[in-house]
This record gives C-alpha cells, structure tokens and sequence, in this order.
C-alpha cells in the first residue's frame, strides 16, 4: 500500500481577493470579477459579499447585476492571478519541497515525510487556515494517498450527490404544475439543497492512509474530475455518488462513457499512478539590509549598498548570470516604499559596474521619517559565460579579444539610460535593402550589438526625407535650372546617375514611380542635392528630391 500523503489547497476566491488585498474597501460590498465568455461577460471569481448575495460563478453579468444592484466589478486578468499563484507557491514551499501548481486557483503539496514537523496533518491544515487568514484568503484543503482524492476532499467533502430530478427545465414538471413551477424554488421541485458557500471549511477534509474509498464513496461523481455533461448522464442513470461507481463493473463502465471514467476513478482510489510534477520556482537574485535606526542620509545608503552589492554579485556569478536591471527598494519607517530601476547594456556581475548606476538614483530616493530596510533586486538577468584563461602563446589573442570586448561604451550606454531611458539610446544597423530608406535599420542600443561592417554602397546624402516633387524639364538628363520648395536653384555640377529599382515583391506605395535614376546635384546655392528622375509606372513621370547631403 502506498504511504505517500498528499494535500490538496484550493483558492476559491483566488481573483477577487488579490484584488481585495490591495483595495479592503472592495470587501465591504459586493464584488465580483468578470471575464468573456462567448458573446457574453460573466462573473469569474466572487467575494464572500457577492456569494452571500445570491450570486454565483458562471452567472451572467446582467442577470448578476438584476439579482444584486450594488455590485461592483472588475475584468480579470488572468496574467497577474498566475503570477499570484506563482508567489503562492513559494509560500507553500515551507511546508514540503515537493509543490506543483493547478491553475488557475489550486496548489498540489507531496507531503510524505514532512506532516510530522508541524505536529500532525490535523496541525498542519491549521497553519495552512491561519496563515491564509493572515493572506486575507479563502482556502478549503484535503489531505489523502492520492492526488484525486486529495482534490475532491478540498472541493466536494461535506457536500451530498444532488438528485437527477432538478426542476430546472420546465418539461420535468407535470402539465399541471407547468404554470406554477416558477413559483416555487428548484430545491422544492426535487432538486438539491443550495450548496455551501466554497470557502466554508468542511467538516471532514482529512482520509486516513489507506481509506480513500470509505472518504470518496459518499462524494458526488463531479469530485473525480469530470465534465459536466458526463456528470449529467451518471445521474441520470441513478449513478450520483462515487460509492455507486466503485462497485460497477470496469468494462461496462469504460465502453458506456469511455476510458476516461474509469481513469479517473483509478487515479482517485490508488489503482492508477498520477505523480505530482512539480515546477521549479523562478530563480531570484535578491538581498536586504534591515536596519536598526532609520536613516537618511544618501552617504548611509551607500554604506549599505557597498554592503549589498558584492554578495548579490557573488550570487550572480555563482550562477553564472549577469544583471540586466537592477531595483533598489527603500522602506521608510511610515510604512512607505519608494524605489527605483536601473538598466545595464551588457549583463554583468561586477559591482564596479552597478555602484555608479545606483549612485545617480539614490539622490532621488525621498527618506521621509527615515529609511529602516534597503532591498535590491537583480529583476532582469541573463547568462554571462565565464573567461577562458590562456598561456603566453595566447596572450596577443587575449589581448585582442579582451579590447574587442571593452565595456566601456557599454557602460557610458548604461549611464546615460540612468538619466534619459535606455530605450531613447539608439544605434543603427545595415538592412538587406537596397532601397535608401530601407537600408538601415534604428535599433536600441542596449539590446542589440554593433554591426562589425556595413555593406560597400555608394554615398549617401546625410539628411533623407520623403520624395517631394521637382519643377523642372521631363527628360532624363538632370536639369539646369529647377525649382523646388519654392526657391529657383541653378545646377553647378551633376553627378550620376545610379539606378534603382523597386522591389517587385512587395507593393510600396512609395515606389509606384517605377524605376529611379539618382544625380548628386551641385546648386549655385550651395545646396548638394539627391534628385531622381522617376521614369513612370502606375505614377506619372517626373524629377523629385529625396535629400541633402552635408
């Protein structure tokens, strides 16, 4: 027999009370998350006020906002519930090593071997209440040999099988009763009771080792995770309860709703293996100083960044990884947080390199009544492959290849981004485009790498804008004199022509003109011109200026 233990942690409320922690007044009324579904929005997660109400997960906005006229919604993101979920689960990581995730509301904990270090499983599902109570969270758990049955214990104990005859369509009344039977509620017409609010805590949430079949037996057939549609067929075939599955034969089972039934009826009684697969938690680079007195001077902040900074260093590189953004995180003794982000162009783990990018923004940091706690955080991260040392032979190269990689530049980008934002420092990049305006592209300099060499091309003017149209002779040779923005010029020189042509593939709007003849124009003005004579496609023909040279 199998002495694994397993608890199950379901989160019913998991949405709106993220939401509650961060607003309490949200918990005074009635309120609701809501998400898409279909042509229609409906409620996803319910707070303790809204479920009192009446209201109900699934329920539909309009008829939510009928039945309770002060409630109060948000639209679900689903993103930041998975990222709470996630802190979740390094919270659950005190209780066993072994925690796997169940979005989007449930945690799955191994806990053979652990139950003992916190006085016994009955103690152990009592801190789990107590510190979720802390949380200011809804939380029901079961504990059992399997993980199916550890989740129809946190779901479904307590509750009874409902009756098949559940009043709620109008063709299971008698004709004679048609007529009456919206007067009447569905669980005096046959149906089941109304069911307990979800983050009531059942009486009996714990099975024994090896009595899962007496703990599943009276539980409804929906505690062995199935659809509602084959739940709906068991019950009307008198099966409603998983005690009237378990002695049904397996055969009979498996051809009439398929093998998926009786998977899961031996998945939940032991006689099919399901491991728990547990995710490793996001690896985080972070550390702290707590303080004894507050401080506020910026020279004490950087006595205790010197302090901090070589040991998340040492983390890094032990891990072989650098730092893309630091955070440096100040709380203040009014219970007040400020804090601020720098950004690097190379990951690294030097503190020579991170000391002046914090040095600029703890002037910015505003002490308050003082500061008794500095964290900091290396947020983003990235791998930074060690150096090979070589011999004397060897040394020129290294040489070499150590001037290649001077940071340097990567750190006057870094410093300049403390101020201006790295994603305002630019760089540009040769493009497989022999168009002019395409043959560069604008990338951002912290996250892109010199190009070693730009293609041999031929010159091109310093200043490009769109083709602005020429008064001139319509014939191919560059013109004497022409007018353009207004002003009569008189041609000194020509040089050219460089022919272009447009890209077939793709239809630039741009490049309807057809094919382009380019002169570099010397002007009496002083003005060195970019023309081209546009030979005539789709667009009539004609002479255009695209740019200036210096």
């Amino acid at each position: 027999m199998s002495h694994r233990r397993i608890l199950s942690l379901w989160f019913p409320r998991l949405g709106a009370e993220r939401l509650i922690r961060r607003d309490p007044t949200l918990g005074r009324v009635p309120f609701a998350l809501v998400r898409e579904s279909g042509n229609m929005q409906v409620l996803a997660s319910l707070s303790v006020a809204a479920s009192r109400a009446g209201l109900r997960r699934g329920q539909p906005l309009r008829d939510a906002h009928a039945a309770c006229a002060d409630l109060l919604t948000r639209i679900e993101a689903p993103h930041r519930e998975a990222a709470f979920l996630a802190a979740l689960h390094r919270w659950a990581g005190k209780f066993s090593p072994w925690v796997a995730q169940e979005p989007p509301d449930a945690l799955v904990i191994d806990l053979t071997g652990c139950a003992h270090l916190f006085g016994g499983e009955e103690a152990l599902i009592a801190q789990v209440r107590q510190d979720c109570d802390d949380l200011g969270l809804s939380v029901r758990a079961g504990i059992a040999d399997t993980l199916g049955a550890a989740w129809a214990l946190a779901r479904h104990a307590g509750r009874s099988a409902a009756s098949a005859r559940s009043g709620d369509a109008i063709d299971q009344e008698a004709r004679a009763t048609r007529s009456r039977a919206v007067k009447r509620r569905h669980w005096e017409r046959g149906g089941a009771a109304p069911p307990a609010p979800a983050d009531q805590a059942p009486a009996l949430c714990i099975a024994p080792p090896g009595q899962a079949h007496g703990a599943l037996a009276p539980l409804p057939v929906a505690a062995l995770r199935l659809d509602a549609d084959m739940v709906a067929q068991l019950a009307r075939l008198g099966l409603r309860r998983v005690g009237d599955l378990i002695g049904q034969p397996r055969a009979g089972l498996a051809r009439r709703f398929g093998t998926g039934l009786v998977r899961r009826l031996d998945q939940a009684l032991g006689a099919a293996p399901e491991p728990v697969s547990p995710v490793a938690a996001p690896e985080r680079f972070a550390v702290r100083m707590s303080l004894p007195d507050p401080i506020g001077f910026e020279a004490d902040v950087m006595a205790a960044l010197d302090r901090m900074l070589p040991r998340l260093c040492e983390r890094l590189e032990r891990r072989g990884r650098g730092a893309r953004l630091v955070r440096l995180e100040a709380w203040r003794a009014d219970q007040g947080m400020e804090w601020r982000e720098v950004g690097l162009a190379r990951p690294a783990h030097d503190p020579d390199r991170l000391r002046p990018l914090l040095a600029m923004k703890v002037a910015e940091i505003d002490a308050g009544f003082g500061i008794d706690m500095l964290r900091l955080e290396a947020v983003a991260h990235e791998p930074v492959h060690a150096r090979e040392k070589v011999g004397h032979l060897e040394a020129g190269r290294a040489v070499a290849a150590r001037l290649s990689s001077n940071t340097a530049f990567d750190d006057l980008v870094g410093r300049l981004g403390a101020r201006v934002g790295l994603e305002a420092i630019t760089r540009r990049h040769p493009a497989e485009s022999h168009i002019p305006e395409k043959a560069a592209l604008t990338l951002a300099a912290a996250w892109s790498d010199p190009a070693d060499d730009w293609p041999e091309r031929r010159r091109r003017p310093l200043l490009l804008w769109r083709p602005e149209p020429v008064a001139g002779p319509d014939t191919p040779e560059p013109p004497g004199r022409f007018r353009w923005r207004g002003r009569d010029f008189t041609a000194t020189g020509a040089e050219g022509p460089e022919r272009i042509a447009p890209e077939w593939w793709l239809d630039d709007p741009e490049w309807r003109s057809g094919q382009r003849d380019y002169w570099r124009v010397d002007t009496d003005r002083g003005d060195r011109l970019w023309l081209f004579y546009a030979h005539g496609a789709s667009l009539s023909p004609g002479w255009f200026c695209q740019g200036a040279f210096a």
